[in-house]
């Protein structure tokens, strides 16, 4: 069982990826460099909506929990704000700070997301651009395609269940085999 100290030491260690380099980053810019990213560009002509988020921070051992804040879009338009929350369990030691993109292929898969509070399960993988990402950046313990460097990405993503994950690490060194899943809770935009 997770202990009190354990637990301090672990959400202190997320909020430090997460935090501070959240402020620095915009969206904006997060979206360039996906769309500027391997395989990545193409989902934003197919795309139904997409959610972004600038910076995710993780952290873990052998008990691990990740979160970031993000926003949604529809069409490319901004509706609203959403966060993203993982906690996992496996051998892991580290932390790091990741950038991640999830595009909603269609109407059902949009609105699903949107419901207020969406769940991945463990078996969606994200596609990991740059080769410090190694293996799955947050939502499985499954490997990912990888490449050298943030615009030359050659990677392999595609559809499931209506979704498209992929992540762009930001620094940090973690080694995982965990079992992991993401929570994500949407907010309308105000009126």
């Amino acid at each position: 069982m997770l202990n009190t100290r354990t637990a301090g030491i672990l959400l202190a260690a997320v909020q430090l990826f997460s935090g501070r380099s959240a402020l620095a980053d915009s969206y904006s810019d997060t979206v360039t460099l996906f769309k500027n990213s391997g395989e990545s560009a193409s989902f934003f002509n197919t795309c139904y909506g997409y959610a972004v988020f600038p910076t995710i921070g993780k952290a873990g051992l052998v008990v691990g929990g990740a979160h970031g804040k993000g926003r949604v879009y529809l069409h490319g338009k901004y509706v609203g704000d959403a966060s993203v929350t993982q906690l996992s369990v496996g051998l892991q030691a580290g932390g790091q700070a990741y950038s991640q993109i999830v595009f909603l292929e269609d109407e059902r898969a949009f609105k699903d997301f949107t419901s207020g509070h969406f769940e991945f399960g463990a078996d969606a993988s994200a596609v990991a651009i740059t080769a410090a990402a190694q293996a799955s950046a947050g939502t499985a313990g499954a490997s990912a395609g990888a490449s050298g460097g943030k615009k030359d990405a050659v990677t392999a993503g595609s559809y499931h269940n209506g979704l498209a994950v992929f992540t762009i690490v930001k620094g940090g060194a973690m080694y995982q085999a965990t079992v992991a899943g993401q929570k994500f809770k949407f907010t309308p935009q105000s009126q």
